[in-house]
């Protein structure tokens, strides 16, 4: 009996270290409807957030909003990039809305047009080479050239609309690490697509893809002013 319990309580001890997986299993659960996703702030979530931006979360939680009155993720999760922040840092977040929680907060690497360490020029144009701005919705994975990817759908007319045809996918890169920032103090850069570190491309893709929402962020004026989702008339 000792022994059994022994190897319950070591078992309950791994699974709740392992905090992307341990909220999942013993969370609260909650219905986050798009009117009470606008009522969300920073503090409502657990997890990775002391790097968000209140703001940013705010306008992905807007967008995310619209988004679902249009129809659009049952299943309540939300990706946000911020173009703003520098590439070395930490600037992608998984949200987990229906247990509010921060799944994953991952390093990801910008186009190679789109700028140095932030993200400064955008393009919805086939071989800009610049990443894109707005809200996309997940598609399916597969294994192309960078490995396991996965197919984003630009839902913005004029901002990202082109991002299957550009094949704008999350995929893996070996110059996404946090090694490679210890070493060379930034990350590659990729043809504008959202690259992640090799090691968290299978299970982030696996988390969001299938149609979840992703909301890519930086502060450009005509984006900001003109979104159909930050301006919503569902």
């Amino acid at each position: 009996m000792r022994k059994w319990l022994a190897c319950t309580s070591v078992l309950l001890s791994v699974i709740v270290s392992t905090n992307a997986w341990a909220w999942w299993i013993f969370g609260p659960t909650y219905d986050i409807t798009p009117a009470k996703a606008l009522n969300l702030s920073v503090k409502d979530f657990s997890g990775k957030t002391s790097n968000l931006n209140p703001y940013v979360l705010e306008l992905g939680l807007k967008a995310y909003a619209c988004a679902r009155q249009r129809g659009y993720d049952s299943r309540q999760v939300l990706t946000i990039i911020d173009y703003s922040m520098p590439a070395v840092e930490p600037r992608m977040w998984v949200i987990d809305l229906k247990h509010l929680h921060v799944k994953y907060n991952e390093l990801v690497a910008h186009g190679e047009k789109s700028g140095d360490m932030t993200g400064k020029y955008f393009s919805n144009n086939m071989n800009s080479h610049q990443s894109s701005l707005g809200v996309f919705l997940t598609a399916n994975s597969y294994y192309g050239n960078d490995g396991y990817a996965l197919r984003l759908r630009g839902l913005e007319p004029g901002y990202n609309d082109n991002a299957l045809k550009r094949a704008i996918v999350f995929h893996g890169a070996n110059y996404v690490s946090a090694n490679r920032v210890m070493s060379q103090g930034q990350l590659g850069r990729s043809w504008g697509c959202p690259a992640l570190a090799k090691n968290m491309a299978k299970p982030t893709i696996d988390t969001i893809k299938d149609g979840t929402l992703v909301f890519a962020y930086a502060p450009q004026g005509d984006y900001l002013r003109h979104s159909a989702y930050l301006h919503c008339s569902a």
